[in-house]
């Protein structure tokens, strides 16, 4: 498998403005965290071809068509702007919960604290807890994610339209018990679509928009 950068990020944190970007994935793609090796990957039993490196932390994630899939460009000196890295996300995670609360009619739990979960389950994003991440009866809906630099902050969000289990038939070596970490919420499961994007983009302010989009 070869694996590319998931976008330009010069061309990212070049930008001016806080902008905002909504991504409609083709096809799907295993997207790995900035510090995970491909070497993970097992591509003998692994139907997806498309592997893809992020800039923010945290584990694999399978992106597909019909994710809601928003992600945000915060520069210094917006009112967005958070020095510190768990109210950045902690910031998403509200926006996703007052676009959605009214949807799901339940409570909205936002993760405050650090990455929670079994070490070794953590070679999956959606295996644990993160800063900012929504749950709703007890299981994950939103995962969050982000890369810091100098310029800003980008803040990516998700919410799966596939079930994380199936990346188990990629990993070369999946951690004993991995698949029962996996349980979480889909589109389908909660009854979300794209006009649950149009509600956390109104929730989360003025964006500027951009033609950038990950190289799926």
């Amino acid at each position: 498998m070869s694996v590319r950068d998931l976008y330009d990020y010069d061309e990212i944190r070049a930008l001016p403005d806080a902008t905002v970007i909504v991504v409609q994935p083709l096809a799907a793609a295993l997207v790995l965290g900035s510090s995970q090796s491909e070497d993970v990957l097992d591509p003998s039993d692994c139907e997806v071809t498309r592997v893809r490196r992020r800039r923010g932390g945290g584990g694999i994630v399978l992106v597909a068509p019909d994710d809601l899939w928003v992600d945000w460009w915060i520069p210094v000196g917006d009112t967005r702007w958070r020095a510190d890295s768990r109210e950045s996300s902690q910031l998403v995670g509200e926006w996703w919960r007052d676009a959605l609360s009214a949807r799901l009619g339940g409570e909205l739990e936002i993760h405050q604290g650090g990455l929670e979960g079994v070490v070794a389950h953590r070679v999956v994003c959606f295996a644990g807890r993160g800063p900012g991440e929504v749950f709703w009866s007890g299981l994950k809906v939103v995962g969050v994610t982000q890369w810091r630099v100098r310029e800003g902050v980008f803040l990516s969000s998700i919410v799966p339209s596939r079930a994380a289990r199936s990346i188990l038939d990629c990993l070369v070596a999946p951690p004993e018990d991995l698949a029962s970490s996996l349980a979480h919420h889909t589109t389908a499961s909660l009854g979300l679509d794209a006009t649950d994007v149009s509600r956390v983009l109104a929730a989360s302010g003025h964006w500027a928009t951009s033609s950038i989009q990950p190289a799926l």
